[in-house]
């Protein structure tokens, strides 16, 4: 299933995705009024949507309706860094200092400022940095609340998946010893442009992932290289630290960042940023306001 939050003018809404359009889930009768409502009682509210979703009406995908799935998170996005072998080594090469101990992953968070649509624009304000970079990224979106999860039973956490680009401001973040407030610039985390379930995604080791700028292919991989696999990042983030339905895990990007480039190569306003999970869709964004 493809689930979506639209932005019908009024309220917020969500909707079903499906090849012939999608149906916007009434704001009453008991529907979910929000993602993390429908996450709460997925079980419940997908037997239900099974049964009525022919007497409902379908209407045609506005892009510019869809925002973030989960528009307003309560807590941070929480994020893996070189969780991709070769990205690690781009930015060995580079000369990062951020160091990873062997059997432990980097990790960070951005903060809920960040979150933005699939088709939003990405603020830039040079005064602020000048040194704006793409990640694009496999998102992890939890389905119920969980601690102290064992590996072979974290996928079962999982509610759904997204894209995501953790699109990280290059100066400040190697200014100071924290990734935070490089990594937590307004508007610095578009995600979408839906949720795939879970159920759909048969392996989220084998998943393509890619990222143009300009209709230029900057990042190509697959989740095959992450070095902490999905159900070991959930497991690793769960420990002592209890996890809740839409709760957000970035898993890493691959290779193909703009500041290892030679010479490096930042965003500036005008340009147009595609990221895309196969199995789940493409994002646009276009960088200014």
């Amino acid at each position: 299933m493809r689930i979506g939050t639209f932005d019908l003018g009024r309220n917020l809404q969500i909707g079903i995705i499906s090849d012939d359009g999608v149906r916007h889930l009434p704001r009453a009768d008991g529907w979910p009024k929000t993602m993390v409502d429908w996450i709460m009682s997925a079980e419940e509210m997908n037997v239900r949507y099974q049964s009525s979703k022919d007497s409902m009406n379908i209407s045609s995908i506005d892009e510019e309706t869809l925002v973030a799935p989960i528009p307003k998170l309560l807590g941070n996005v929480m994020c893996l860094g070189k969780n991709y072998a070769a990205h690690a080594e781009e930015t060995a090469g580079a000369g990062s200092t951020a160091s990873v101990e062997a059997g432990y992953p980097l990790v960070f968070t951005k903060g809920t400022n960040t979150i933005n649509g699939p088709y939003g624009n990405i603020p830039y304000d040079q005064s602020v940095s000048s040194e704006i970079d793409w990640e694009v990224e496999l998102a992890v979106i939890i389905g119920r609340e969980c601690v102290n999860v064992d590996v072979d039973d974290a996928l079962s956490c999982v509610f759904g998946y997204t894209v995501l680009n953790d699109i990280s401001a290059r100066d400040i973040q190697y200014r100071h010893k924290q990734f935070y407030l490089g990594k937590s610039l307004d508007g610095s985390c578009p995600m979408g442009p839906w949720i795939v379930t879970s159920n759909e995604i048969v392996d989220p080791q084998c998943l393509d992932i890619k990222c143009w700028v300009n209709g230029e292919l900057m990042q190509e991989s697959n989740t095959s290289d992450q070095i902490y696999t999905v159900a070991e990042t959930i497991s690793m983030f769960s420990k002592g630290h209890t996890l809740f339905p839409g709760d957000v895990i970035a898993t890493g990007t691959p290779a193909g960042v703009g500041f290892v480039r030679k010479p490096p190569r930042f965003l500036v306003p005008g340009d147009v940023l595609e990221s895309e999970v196969e199995g789940i869709g493409r994002m646009r964004n276009v960088v200014g306001n």
